[in-house]
């Protein structure tokens, strides 16, 4: 489990094939630190297992599922990535809660920079609309943000000058895609509405 808040953004620094899928070398710069194998560290949101450590570099495994289900599929040495470890318990939630597990990608439609602020438009899948909701989160590449609007295949977000600075986000352009989560809660209530039996 994840909080959306990025610690870090790191480098890919390595990608070689592990039929059926590949080995990501990250400069995980300080999440590297106190990293054990094992962990769980959200990439662009997703959630992957340190196998191997090496100094401020750390090694995932991603199978072929994951790479063709989210952007880490489209990563190249130098890319960007966002960084964050897994929530402890006991730890301060301030972003929502973010399970690590892609919903699908999105891309993005429209930027406008009102610097020092900027505000996105991305498209995404119109199975997710029903999740997403104005004033509601959504996790963006492992990036908790509240929605301004949601349309039936888009959604905006205003971003503040720290989110910018500290997260891919501030680099993304028109056309980029991103990996998206919506709120775990909207999941189970979607859910719900689903299941309900059918009026006599």
């Amino acid at each position: 489990m994840f909080t959306g808040l990025v610690e870090t953004i790191g480098t890919i620094t390595a990608i070689s094939d592990q039929p059926p899928g590949k080995r990501l070398s990250v400069d995980a710069g300080s999440v590297s630190q106190g990293a054990a194998i094992g962990d769980s560290i959200a990439i662009n949101g997703c959630c992957l297992t340190v196998v191997r450590i090496a100094g401020t570099t750390l090694e995932f495994e991603a199978g072929e599922e994951t790479l063709s289900r989210t952007n880490l599929g489209e990563l190249v040495v130098n890319s960007s990535v966002n960084l964050e470890r897994s929530l402890a318990v006991g730890d301060r939630l301030g972003g929502h809660y973010v399970t690590g597990h892609i919903d699908g990608v999105g891309s993005l439609l429209e930027r406008r920079d009102d610097p020092p602020w900027a505000h996105l438009r991305f498209e995404m899948p119109s199975r997710l609309a029903p999740q997403v909701a104005a004033k509601g989160s959504i996790a963006v590449d492992g990036i908790s943000l509240t929605v301004v609007d949601a349309l039936s295949d888009s959604f905006s977000v205003a971003l503040i000058p720290h989110t910018l600075d500290a997260t891919t986000l501030g680099k993304r352009k028109i056309g980029d895609r991103v990996n998206l989560e919506t709120d775990v809660l909207a999941k189970y209530v979607e859910r719900s509405l689903k299941m309900q039996p059918p009026e006599p």
